[in-house]
This record gives structure tokens, C-alpha cells and sequence, in this order.
């Protein structure tokens, strides 16, 4: 009885120092809400001539975003975090009520990074008034999501380049899963005019090829298992240029993923990794990237892989 009551006792004791040990990195990380109070942080970092780095997320944290802040740490003094679930660019009221939000989580993961400064604001701290600008991309935003999540841009570029104006960054890093969301957001900080050096990092997969994503976590085992067939395809694609003309491989992309149950090709395009535009002879463009959007049960996931 006795070493059963030590034990309990070591337990708790454990217990509360990883509490502990949470609660004071997370002080350390400095947590804010407001855009006044994280203006005024970055202000005092630039007066000392401290380099900005910035990496906006949605939450959901994984190795992809985590990967993204190592690299703003290690290019710049300040690495800033911003954790915003963005309601204008949802064009289907169910995903942004599905998406996940595990704030405790994701700052447990970020305690391990120890990001200077971490911002998460309010809906209504961002968006006090409707904002009611809108963005032109001309052809970056006709195809691919922009041709089917009407409206998904503008709502990306609206929250973008207000988190760019309360975080002043130097540099600031997105993922290369979203492509045309990189691409888009290069065009809007040249149209802009914003002294800001955007930075594609490579796409972090799982062990099965998986592509990592926040919607992930909404998948069913079942599900999920089979979701990792859609970056097994892409893999076999790149092997197959030689043999294929550009529309022979996308029927073969299409057939192989369609011939799963649990799943459904959305689109899969063959571009050009500069102006995105489709390409219908592999000497169209020397630069090509190859993207797809799969429904996965009711998750909708998204890859690409340079050709």
C-alpha cells in the first residue's frame, strides 16, 4: 500500500511539473491577441535591428508547419506565429465549421520550436468590418482551386495582407503543398508593393508519402490508410514522362487514383510552375509541376510533384 501511495504521489508530481514546465514556455513564447500589442512587440525588435521572420497557420499543427518555423528561426533574430482560422476564404460553410482547432495542442508542439512570438487573434480583432476588397490574379486564380473554390483567394489574400501589416516581416514562409496559394500570394506582395521575401518550403510527407495536412486528422483509419495512394500515383507519374504524352499520363493519374473506393479526383492538372497555365506537350514548358485535388470521403486533400 505504501509503494502504491509513492507512486501516485510521483505521478502527480511529474505531472504537475510538465504543467509547469507548459505554462513557462508558453509564457516565454509570449502569447498575444491584439494587433495593437503585436505591432508595438515587432516595433521594439525592428528599433533594434532584428530581422522578422513570419509564419501564418490555421492551426491544426503538424511537421509541415513546424518545418516552416525551424526555417524562419534559422534565417532571421524574430520568428513570429500567427494561428487564424481565416472564415473568407471558406467558400463551403461545412469545411470551416469541420476544421480543426486544437489550440492547446498546437502551442505544446510549438513549445519545442520556441517561436518569439505567437498571435492569435479574434474573428472580430481581424475583421472589426467586413473587408470588401478584392484582389485580381488574372489567370493564377481562374484554374485549378481558384476555378473550383470560387472566391478562395481573395479570401486568402484579404487575411494575408493584413497579417502582413500588423507583422511587418522580412520573410515570410508557406508551404509548397499549397502551390498556387504560394504563387497567388507572390503576386499580391508584388501588386502590393511590400518589402516582404516570401519563401516556398518543400512539401513534409509521412512515412507512407502521404503529404501532411491539417485535414488529416479528419480522416477515418480506413480513410486514411487509403489516402496515401494518391502520392504513391504522383510518384509513378514522374516515372512515366518518358513513355507518356501529357494527356496520356493524366487519364492513367485519374484511372489509378478513381480505382480506389474511398477515392475521387477532383482535377489533376499538368502546368507550368511559373504562369500555371495547362500544358499539352511536355516541350510546352521546361518547368512543370503536376497538381491534383482528391475527395477523400468528405475531406478534400490536395499534393503536387514537380515532372
Amino acid at each position: 500500500m505504501l509503494l502504491t501511495a509513492n507512486f501516485h504521489i510521483i505521478a502527480e508530481l511529474i505531472a504537475c511539473l510538465f504543467a509547469f514546465k507548459l505554462a513557462r514556455e508558453k509564457i516565454m513564447m509570449q502569447i498575444v491577441k491584439l494587433i495593437t500589442e503585436t505591432r508595438s512587440i515587432i516595433s521594439k525588435h525592428k528599433a533594434n535591428g532584428k530581422r522578422i521572420g513570419f509564419v501564418p497557420t490555421m492551426g491544426a499543427l503538424h511537421n509541415g508547419h513546424l518545418s516552416l518555423v525551424a526555417q524562419s528561426k534559422k534565417d532571421n533574430d524574430i520568428t513570429v506565429v500567427s494561428i487564424f482560422v481565416n472564415p473568407t476564404q471558406f467558400n463551403n460553410p461545412n469545411d470551416l465549421k469541420t476544421y480543426p482547432r486544437i489550440l492547446d495542442k498546437d502551442l505544446e508542439l510549438l513549445s519545442e520550436y520556441q517561436p518569439d512570438l505567437i498571435f492569435i487573434p479574434e474573428v472580430e480583432e481581424v475583421y472589426p468590418e467586413p473587408d470588401t476588397r478584392v484582389f485580381d490574379f488574372g489567370e493564377l486564380e481562374k484554374v485549378m482551386e481558384g476555378k473550383n473554390r470560387p472566391g478562395h483567394f481573395n479570401g486568402v489574400a484579404q487575411v494575408v495582407s493584413k497579417l502582413f501589416d500588423y507583422v511587418s516581416p522580412d520573410n515570410a514562409y508557406f508551404g509548397q503543398k499549397d502551390f498556387q496559394q504560394v504563387a497567388v500570394i507572390k503576386q499580391m506582395t508584388k501588386d502590393l508593393k511590400l518589402d516582404i521575401n516570401i519563401v516556398a518550403c518543400p512539401i513534409i510527407r509521412e512515412l507512407d508519402g502521404l503529404a501532411m495536412s491539417s485535414r488529416n486528422m479528419l480522416l477515418s483509419e480506413l480513410e486514411r490508410k487509403n489516402a496515401a495512394k494518391i502520392s504513391e500515383t504522383l510518384f509513378k507519374a514522374c516515372n512515366l514522362v518518358p513513355d507518356f504524352g501529357v494527356s496520356q499520363l493524366k487519364e492513367w493519374v485519374i484511372t489509378e487514383i478513381n480505382n480506389n473506393a474511398y477515392l475521387e479526383v477532383e482535377y489533376f492538372e499538368v502546368v507550368d510552375d511559373t504562369s500555371l497555365k495547362s500544358i499539352e506537350k511536355w516541350e510546352d514548358s521546361s518547368s512543370r509541376i503536376a497538381c491534383i485535388t482528391v475527395q477523400v470521403g468528405k475531406v478534400r486533400l490536395i499534393d503536387n510533384i514537380s515532372l
